[in-house]
């Protein structure tokens, strides 16, 4: 149990996820506006943020994955500097994409009754 100078209490941060501290907001706004950016489509709609959560092919995020990973590569062995660090952003931010994509078709299908994380949790522990 925590007590605060003003009086309150709370429990223990012990053994809680601590999202603040596993997670960058530089790279997450980065990758927000790559997202926000890529919204377009070729037939000048705009999608919604979260249209690839209706799902897409754990194959499609794979091969997608292979080839921007084998092109960040590519520019990483190459080291060309500044001039393609632009390109290196994106390729990060493609790769995050479909790692999440992915992850997140395993765990959909994985948890296709769960309503909240606490109850991944839970289910996880059950089975």
């Amino acid at each position: 149990m925590r007590k605060f100078e003003s009086g309150a209490t709370r429990d223990s941060d012990e053994g809680k996820l601590d999202y603040e501290g596993f997670i960058s907001p530089m790279v997450l706004r980065r990758y927000a506006l790559y997202m926000h950016r890529h919204r377009k489509q070729a037939d000048g709609e705009v999608r919604d943020s979260d249209n690839w959560q209706k799902g897409i092919p754990k194959e499609q995020y794979m091969k997608s994955l292979i080839r921007h990973t084998v092109d960040l590569w590519w520019e990483y062995r190459m080291g060309w500097g500044e001039e393609v660090s632009q390109r290196i952003d994106e390729l990060c931010c493609a790769v995050m994409f479909n790692v999440m994509g992915y992850l997140h078709e395993r765990l959909a299908g994985r948890y296709k009754n769960v309503r909240t994380a606490n109850d991944v949790e839970i289910k996880k522990t059950e089975g």
